[in-house]
């Protein structure tokens, strides 16, 4: 039933207009949504949390049209209730547009180094949900999601939040600290999923910090707030701890029930070795950010970007290409359906 993702992806986005609006962001821009099926099982997926993370987007305005599309007895819509938002922040959007093109099969590094935009810590939108209902100071992106998502009046069994990562060796998958010891058949089907692609799985020891725990190669335990302002305050900046609110995914929980709550993390550009040897420190990734640090300086300074980019192939860095960042991302998901029926199951 999941095996679609040729479908999906071969659907063009979904038009606005065929879309809900929940509400209007910090520059008015429309927030809109999508809520779909007449299944038990809830699903809620979003994109867009950080300004420069533009993938998951793409797949879910694909996913809204093609399940808009389905008929009414379809599987996918006759077990399931899909609540889809596939970009929670559009005014980030607006301000990576000039490197951001869906048309190329991968970004350009250069491109990305010298454009992408994204919200400083303690303002993104994944951690900026209300802490309470009474809880006005949060952000109206945040603010729509959580009222649109308090309407249904049920809790969900699975909430995916699509996020993506600048640099990676690989595709890095964050699993609801609550889930961590259910969740082996999440694991097996993204690690096989990747080999298939031909791609290793990111790697990296946080010791805990902000909540990531690592569970195995690729797989890691998803930050909350708790831990985020913890992290801020050990460092003595008590001002950037008090801005963290909870996340979708603590939203989500606050809502009942027991949900599956996932984080994908895919790489828009390739980093190979990190994580071979896992430190900290780990040699390979200081040695690529201090690259990285160098282009942007560079850059800045008005570089040629064609310059940058060769430098950036013959160091061995490459672009995920797109649509295998999607496919990864819709096996994350088809994953968590699976995992959540097998645990109602037992």
């Amino acid at each position: 039933m999941f095996e679609r993702f040729d479908d999906i992806a071969g659907t063009p986005q979904v038009a606005p207009d065929d879309l809900v609006e929940i509400g209007r962001s910090r520059e008015r821009r429309s927030i809109r949504a999508l809520r779909v099926g007449s299944g038990p099982f809830r699903i809620s997926l979003i994109g867009g949390s950080h300004a420069d993370e533009t993938v998951g987007p793409w797949l879910l305005r694909r996913l809204c049209r093609y399940l808009r599309g389905l008929p009414a007895n379809d599987p996918l819509l006759a077990a399931y209730e899909w609540w889809i938002l596939p970009h929670v922040n559009p005014d980030g959007e607006e301000r990576n547009r000039a490197w951001a093109d869906e048309k190329v099969v991968g970004f350009n590094v250069a491109d990305f180094l010298a454009c992408a935009t994204r919200e400083l810590p303690g303002d993104d939108i994944e951690f900026g949900y209300p802490r309470d209902v009474d809880d006005r100071g949060a952000r109206p992106e945040n603010r729509a999601a959580w009222e649109w998502w308090r309407e249904g009046g049920a809790p969900f069994q699975l909430h995916v939040s699509l996020h993506g990562m600048g640099f990676a060796a690989g595709p890095w998958h964050l699993i609801e600290g609550a889930w961590r010891d259910r969740c082996g058949l999440v694991m097996d089907r993204c690690r096989d999923m990747t080999r298939r692609l031909g791609y290793d799985l990111h790697d990296v020891e946080r010791q805990g910090e902000k909540g990531f725990e690592r569970i195995a190669r690729g797989f890691c335990t998803r930050p909350d707030s708790a831990r985020m302002r913890s992290h801020f305050l050990a460092l003595g900046d008590p001002d950037m701890a008090s801005r963290f609110r909870p996340s979708s995914m603590e939203a989500i929980r606050s809502l009942g029930g027991d949900p599956l709550t996932l984080v994908s993390e895919m790489p828009l550009f390739l980093t190979p070795c990190v994580g071979q040897r896992l430190g900290p420190p780990d040699p390979a990734l200081e040695a690529w950010r201090s690259r990285v640090e160098n282009w942007r300086r560079r850059l800045d300074e008005d570089e040629d970007r064609a310059v940058v980019s060769s430098e950036a192939a013959e160091a061995g860095m490459n672009a995920m290409p797109i649509r295998h960042q999607m496919e990864l991302q819709w096996r994350l998901i088809t994953a968590g359906i699976e995992q959540v029926e097998r645990q109602i199951r037992c």
